[in-house]
């Protein structure tokens, strides 16, 4: 067998399935971190800084859309250079801006640090989506991916509890101290055991006019599209919960940044059990069947919250059927998330990273335009919480139970 070419990069055997689980853990693991550990905060920052309701929405939208138009930008980049030179630069640009969040005087200054953490983010995850399929074939993939985000759903499980205990502590910037803290970790993990995943770079990976061919190809075919669009709309609802689920627990409900910490992180639990039970479905029923599956519970956290809010329950009821209906929906994301992960880079094994990216724009989109929307329609009611969560919910299981099982065929 002929030697590679000299400009190859061969994949190390180091990476063993617990070590690529444990990195695609902490890798993916940073989305949570940015988005759910400083939630406990974002009422008082937003009093602290005098910032209406949209700019504090801004802190999560203009941070999705960085996170998704970058994702277009490193992820043809790692299919040229490596996985690796992508994954230290970005993770020491996010450490950089998680620090500048931290230290922000303003709203407006807040809102840049995290345009760029948002930015930075993107490398670590469409890195990390894209060392599956550098690793794996898509079953096992999945199997592996969805390991990883059991690791993903503990830290997204102690992301809110520590961010309320610290936002208790020491204020709004306790949280945003402590993202700093994990990104140094995750930097010096990745440096220190990760080696390069990526066998072969593509040198024209870069260059436009094969790239807008390239991403025209993935976007065309039918299975890129169904699973990209069942990632988007899961994420939709779980980005409404995000975003508005502070405002309506602390400042409808009344609860402490502990006790809603305590809230969130119990949506964590159930997103965590659902991606263990989506690691048995795999081998059983396959990517499809796993998510056809997973959609019933997703629609039942959706009816569940729209119903309930529609019955006008008092307080204490409310609390509990709010709380219910994210257990539930989470429980379901924890499916369809492994999955779909796994699905929108399963035809692309040379171009991994471009599917990656595309499909993180597509994301990114969605949770901007929930954010914008949000901006405008919290009323200091449960409501928008309500009706976004019930929309997001019908337009995942349409696609669940349909477009996705089509892939199959």
């Amino acid at each position: 067998m002929p030697a590679p070419p000299a400009t190859a990069l061969v994949a190390s055997p180091r990476v063993t399935p617990l070590l690529a689980a444990v990195a695609l853990s902490l890798l993916l693991g940073l989305q949570p971190v940015t988005t759910d550990v400083y939630l406990p905060a974002l009422p008082m920052l937003t009093a602290a800084l005098g910032a209406p309701m949209s700019q504090a929405q801004l802190t999560m939208s203009a941070l999705i859309l960085a996170f998704g138009l970058a994702q277009m930008v490193w992820g043809p980049v790692s299919d040229r250079v490596g996985r690796r030179p992508v994954l230290l630069l970005g993770l020491s640009l996010y450490t950089v801006a998680s620090a500048g969040c931290a230290l922000a005087g303003s709203i407006e200054l807040l809102v840049l640090w995290r345009v760029l953490q948002g930015a930075a983010l993107a490398a670590a995850v469409v890195c990390a989506r894209a060392i599956v399929r550098d690793l794996y074939e898509p079953v096992q993939g999945a199997q592996v991916m969805a390991l990883a985000l059991s690791g993903l759903g503990v830290i997204a499980l102690l992301g809110p509890l520590l961010g309320g205990v610290t936002a208790l502590a020491f204020g709004w910037r306790g949280p945003l101290t402590l993202v700093t803290a994990v990104a140094a970790l995750t930097l010096i993990f990745i440096a220190a055991r990760l080696p390069e995943t990526l066998a072969r770079p593509d040198p024209g990976a870069t260059r436009l006019l094969p790239l807008l061919r390239r991403w025209g190809g993935i976007a065309a075919n039918p299975v890129f599209r169904a699973w990209a669009l069942l990632v988007a709309c899961t994420y939709g609802g779980l980005f409404t919960l995000l975003a508005a689920s502070s405002f309506v627990y602390m400042d409808v409900y009344g609860l402490s940044p502990a006790a809603y910490g305590a809230a969130m992180a119990l949506g964590s639990l159930s997103y965590l059990g659902g991606t263990l039970l989506c690691r048995r479905w795999i081998p059983r029923h396959g990517l499809a069947g796993a998510v056809r599956r997973g959609g019933v519970f997703t629609l039942a956290g959706g009816l569940l919250i729209a119903t309930t809010t529609w019955a006008g329950l008092p307080a204490p009821w409310a609390v509990g059927a709010v709380l219910l209906s994210q257990c539930v929906y989470c429980f379901g994301h924890g499916m369809h998330q492994p999955c779909g992960q796994a699905g929108v880079v399963a035809p692309f094994p040379q171009a991994a990273g471009a599917a990656s990216a595309l499909a993180g724009l597509l994301l990114a989109l969605v949770a901007f335009a929930v954010g914008r929307w949000l901006g405008g329609a919290l009323d200091g009611s449960v409501r928008p919480l309500a009706w976004g969560l019930a929309f997001w919910s019908l337009m995942t299981v349409t696609l669940a139970w349909t477009w996705v099982q089509r892939t199959e065929g």
